[in-house]
């Protein structure tokens, strides 16, 4: 092919593919929903037999292979030779992942191929039955991997226009991203002109008609350049889809997705920031939320739950809610829990309850499953939230369902912030998180246990020194403005020398190299040239709590350290059980190890332990009979227990349930973070 090289082809396929391939998964997972089979069909075949023709031409001989044996599944779909069933559909959407992988190697070049072929004359499955059972696709081998889900859009230069000119143009995203460093730099440096112009020349800026133009056009270039960082929320939501799918297939429940508003236009690194969190929040939602057919059928409900996604756009904020019509968060088992980590819960609303939630080892569940306890809870969930200067809210109803609600600015890059001195020093406060700010200092300050409050919308809110909280200063609070912040979940009031006024302000990330500074949101170039730190009012309010607790604790005097926490381990594997005593033993805990269930049972009689961790084959005593006797026990009964076990057959999970057992992971997708995260979990301990 003259005057195109290999390399470029290549790079040409990369791109069609990418598109096709987001189209192929989107189809896929619309063919399992839908009665119009033979159009969706057809359209699936089309996308396929394109990638396999463009990637013989790219000289792609892997990709052009799988697309084969994909091709040719779905012509026996086309022909009638086989049903639609939800295995040739696990089958169709593993192989897309195949290609994605096979076009897009992993940096290490290593990929695991499965092959995966379905005895012809296997009585099928319908679309409807949600228990997984191994992936069936047809009468051919076809070549699958568990490979990274392929892109949810569709590249810009895909559409073209009757005319033939491109209506949109593939731009690398580091452009897009100087772009906005650059457009950032040039405000800088057009608020520097408007200080050397007052300054200097003794101008004032707002006088002057030019330099009001350059402002209305910089505004709008500004504006213009954050819009090409917006994406559509709908670019992650087939990877939230299948997310649910295959989820609720392999734990054997019936549930149909829905996406609302997924038009709704967010800032790319945002959604980026969000779509690990979002991922969590239906897989909660699955496997927390969602009961089993004949649960809800027992509850008088539809045997087919619902999980949906909407999407809008409020003002400067979009709202992301994830929600499912399942059984709702215990309010009640989450007080016991919130009780037994020493959280009072007295006088606490049910919101105030809910939000708990989202502490560090709570859980909206009591048995920790290898889904929800692979380290990403609710807690890391908020982080995350946050760190895209977001809220994340719960609400729910018992019986009924439940609904997380993410609440995140459109862009990061620019803020509007209140501008604020403290200790000598101007500090940037994101405005959406300023509840009331106040020009001076009401007379409604007051102390409630040694501690300065003020009273807002009925509630005693703390009062500290801003430059305090930054450890500026040591002094008390004075009389000045205050400053109210919120995040959502706490308030707290900042005194702070002056209130300097409003503005848009552009942020920039920290260096890498610097360390973590939770309080700390960003920074941005003043007209003068120095530096201006914009604060991160979640990390500002926890640092003012932390600092008020370590000043507690100094005068009632120093507590005794912490009591190490006791785990026995119980498994006749000699391999398993040491692996297991090395992660925990470096972890923390003190550990003791069991052969089989009346050893261990001889062992928690001379000394209980705080956790039990139990396989469930071994001789003597297997461990449901282990869970059953310590659960009998008038001594041991409120141990905690946590089966890990290769056994992952739903019967096995549920008789460990009835047996008493607080989790259950499998051994095949045991990591020390899973098992790390389940035991924390468990003990409600800081994960």
């Amino acid at each position: 092919m003259a005057g195109i090289s290999s390399a470029q082809v290549r790079s040409l396929f990369a791109q069609e593919a990418e598109g096709r391939l987001a189209q192929l998964s989107q189809l896929l997972l619309q063919l399992e929903q839908t009665a119009d089979e033979e159009a969706l069909v057809r359209s699936i075949f089309r996308e396929i037999h394109t990638i396999k023709g463009s990637s013989a031409v790219a000289g792609l001989d892997d990709v052009s292979r799988i697309a084969h044996g994909l091709e040719e599944l779905v012509d026996n779909l086309r022909t009638g030779e086989r049903p639609v069933t939800a295995e040739v559909i696990d089958t169709l959407l593993r192989g897309a992942d195949e290609l994605n992988e096979a076009i897009n190697p992993p940096p290490n070049g290593d990929r695991v191929a499965v092959s995966i072929e379905a005895a012809p004359d296997a009585a099928p499955a319908t679309r409807q039955d949600q228990v997984a059972d191994g992936g069936s696709g047809g009468s051919r081998a076809v070549a699958v991997s568990n490979g990274v889900a392929p892109p949810t859009s569709r590249p810009a230069n895909s559409a073209l226009p009757e005319g033939g000119r491109a209506a949109v143009i593939s731009v690398p995203v580091e452009r897009l991203d100087e772009l906005t460093r650059l457009v950032g730099e040039t405000a800088s440096a057009h608020l520097r002109i408007g200080r050397m112009l007052k300054d200097r020349f003794k101008i004032d800026p707002a006088t002057s008609a030019e330099f009001n133009e350059l402002s209305r056009l910089l505004n709008d270039l500004q504006d213009r350049a954050m819009r090409t960082q917006m994406v559509p929320i709908s670019t992650i939501t087939d990877q939230l889809h299948r997310a649910v799918r295959d989820l609720a297939r392999a734990q054997g429940k019936n549930v149909r997705w829905e996406a609302r508003g997924t038009e709704t236009e967010l800032d790319r690194g945002v959604l980026h920031k969000l779509s690990d969190s979002l991922v969590h929040l239906v897989r909660n939602a699955v496997d927390h939320g969602i009961e089993l057919p004949d649960e809800r059928r027992r509850a008088g409900k539809d045997p087919q739950a619902t999980v949906r996604l909407h999407a809008m756009q409020l003002g400067s904020e979009v709202i992301i809610a994830v929600t499912d019509d399942g059984q709702g968060i215990d309010v009640a088992g989450v007080t016991r829990q919130a009780n037994g980590r020493g959280i009072d819960t007295e006088g606490m609303t049910q919101e105030e309850i809910l939000d708990l939630t989202f502490h560090a080892g709570l859980s909206t569940t009591q048995f920790v499953t290898d889904v929800s306890g692979r380290g990403v809870g609710l807690d890391v969930v908020r982080t995350k939230v946050e760190s895209a200067h977001g809220r994340v809210e719960v609400r729910s109803e018992w019986g009924a369902g439940t609904e997380f609600r993410i609440i995140v600015p459109i862009t990061t890059a620019v803020l509007r912030c209140l501008l604020v001195e403290a200790g000598g020093q101007s500090f940037a406060l994101p405005f959406h998180r300023v509840l009331v700010s106040k020009a001076s200092d009401p007379t409604g300050v007051a102390h409630a246990e040694g501690r300065p409050v003020i009273r807002i919308e009925g509630h005693a809110v703390p009062v500290q020194a801003l430059a305090e909280t930054l450890g500026l200063s040591t002094g008390s609070v004075k009389r000045g403005p205050l400053v109210v912040l919120s995040d959502m979940a706490r308030r707290h009031a900042f005194q702070v020398d002056r209130l300097i006024g409003q503005r848009d302000v552009v942020i920039k990330a920290l260096s890498p190299l610097l360390p973590h500074l939770p309080a700390v949101a960003g920074a941005s170039v003043e007209p003068d040239g120095s530096i201006l730190v914009v604060l991160d009012p979640p990390g500002l309010i926890q640092r003012a709590k932390h600092a008020n607790r370590t000043t507690g604790s100094k005068r009632s005097g120093e507590r005794a350290p912490a009591r190490r926490r006791s785990i026995l381990v119980v498994d006749d594997a000699l391999t398993i059980r040491e692996l297991q005593r090395n992660i925990l033993e470096r972890a923390g805990f003190e550990v003791r190890v069991a052969m089989d269930g009346k050893q261990a049972l001889s062992s928690l009689a001379e000394a209980p332990s705080d956790l039990v961790l139990t396989d469930i084959e071994m001789p003597n005593m297997d461990g449901f009979e282990l869970t059953e006797a310590i659960r009998a026990h008038p001594t041991l009964a409120n141990i905690p227990v946590l089966i890990l076990s290769s056994r992952a057959s739903a019967d096995d999970r549920k008789r460990g349930l009835d047996a008493g057992a607080d989790g259950y992971i499998l051994k095949g997708r045991f990591d020390e973070a899973s098992l790390l995260t389940a035991v924390n979990r468990l003990l409600g301990a800081s994960t």
